[in-house]
């Protein structure tokens, strides 16, 4: 097992660790989005269906930061675009802490939003930049570790502090993080700059693949949206539920998250070692949205309480170590240095756009149904997801047989 882990986390550079460590900083400071939906319904009384329409601002703030993260990490690097996107996001969570008004909630966590989401195409074009190919799923394996483990800081402190004293310091701590990580990352990550030559020279050939004519990744792309629309219901109905409908309390919440960061963080590198280049990237991500739909299902056992939350959060975290840094290799994958921003930025935006509907479609959908039938509602996108990257991995297995 020794032997597992040294080889799993062994060969990545000393920039790919110093990375980790400003992300990992910056999320053991992530307090306000975990329970942002249970802050908005319970501390300042906005109902389920308007705690969604402002989450959904939230997605289309991510979404145009996706694209302008993209465009501006082709435009002038990866190094700047991360800086600003940290420092600035910690100002305007400091700034939503005074906001009480729907519209200027909306507003606020619009920006902040666009500005804290730029920072996820320019964080992956990053990951390739500092690592090797032939450790690029370990590199982002490494970063998801240290997201996921300072996540499992964040909220249990969030909820302590949310118990205690109040909601009101949750902003505070989060802007601070994020502004304290982008000052690390000047000091100890050393800057890289991408040959512009290289560049000008793969796109006057003409071999430049494009990511919005690049039809099987835009596939791939909707299948990555379904599959983030049920995902992210961990951050907007599922905490409520557990306080709604299992009665748990802000303590046991994060709790339940920290769980699943500690669980990513203690197995995901060596899974991931053990695994990759054994099967095909597609598999494991068709495996990992199985495991997404069962664990919706789950939340409906005749079971209740605190034992429930912990059999979900296990097959969610389970299947989560298998999506997602294999789809995260794969859309790089497709990408070449010259359009590394603009194919990431169509990753990540997969997920910006879900955060304009899932919440404000899972909360509605509780509201009206009961959250039985929005379970069976996010099975049933897991299950399209997955006929959707089958069909896509027969469509590749094809086009390889051919050429």
């Amino acid at each position: 097992m020794l032997k597992l882990y040294r080889e799993s986390f062994s060969g990545l550079s000393r920039s790919i660790w110093m990375l980790a460590l400003v992300l990992f900083i910056n999320r053991s400071g992530t307090m306000v989005i975990p329970f942002m939906t249970v802050y908005l319904t319970t501390d300042l009384g906005f109902t389920f269906s308007q705690a969604g329409v402002i989450m959904m601002f939230f997605g289309g703030g991510a979404v145009l930061g996706s694209f302008g993260g993209g465009w501006l990490t082709d435009k002038i690097g990866f190094y700047k675009v991360q800086f600003w996107s940290l420092f600035l996001s910690g100002m305007m969570f400091i700034l939503l802490a005074f906001m009480e008004t729907f519209w200027g909630l909306c507003i606020t966590i619009f920006i902040l939003s666009m500005i804290a989401e730029s920072f996820r195409p320019a964080n992956s074009t990053a990951v390739a930049a500092y690592s090797k190919p032939d450790n690029l799923t370990r590199s982002f394996s490494l970063l998801r570790i240290a997201v996921n483990v300072g996540y499992s800081i964040g909220p249990a402190l969030g909820g302590l502090l949310a118990s205690t004293i109040g909601y009101k310091y949750l902003f505070w701590v989060d802007g601070f993080t994020c502004m304290f990580a982008g000052l690390m990352m000047l000091i100890f990550l050393p800057f890289k700059r991408i040959a512009p030559s290289l560049k000008k020279k793969r796109i006057a050939s003409g071999v430049v693949r494009k990511a919005h004519t690049d039809i099987p990744y835009l596939v791939f792309i909707g299948m990555v949206f379904l599959t983030a629309a049920a995902f992210l219901q961990l951050f907007t109905a599922i905490p409520v539920f557990f306080k709604t409908e299992l009665h748990l309390t802000e303590l046991q919440i994060g709790g339940l998250i920290t769980m699943n960061g500690l669980l990513i963080g203690i197995t995901e590198m060596p899974l991931v070692h053990s695994i990759e280049g054994r099967f095909r990237r597609l598999h494991l991500v068709i495996i990992g949205t199985t495991l997404f739909g069962i664990a919706f299902l789950s939340f409906m056992l005749p079971i209740g309480g605190l034992l429930l939350g912990v059999i979900a959060i296990i097959i969610l975290s389970i299947g989560e170590m298998l999506n997602m840094p294999f789809a995260n290799t794969i859309a790089m994958d497709r990408a070449t240095e010259a359009t590394r921003g603009q194919y990431m930025a169509f990753y990540t935006s997969a997920y910006s756009i879900a955060h304009i509907f899932s919440p404000f479609l899972g909360m509605r959908i509780a509201e009206q149904f009961g959250f039985d039938i929005l379970w069976v509602v996010l099975f049933s996108l897991c299950f399209f997801a997955i006929l959707g990257f089958w069909s896509l991995d027969r469509y590749l297995i094809r086009q390889s047989a051919l050429a």
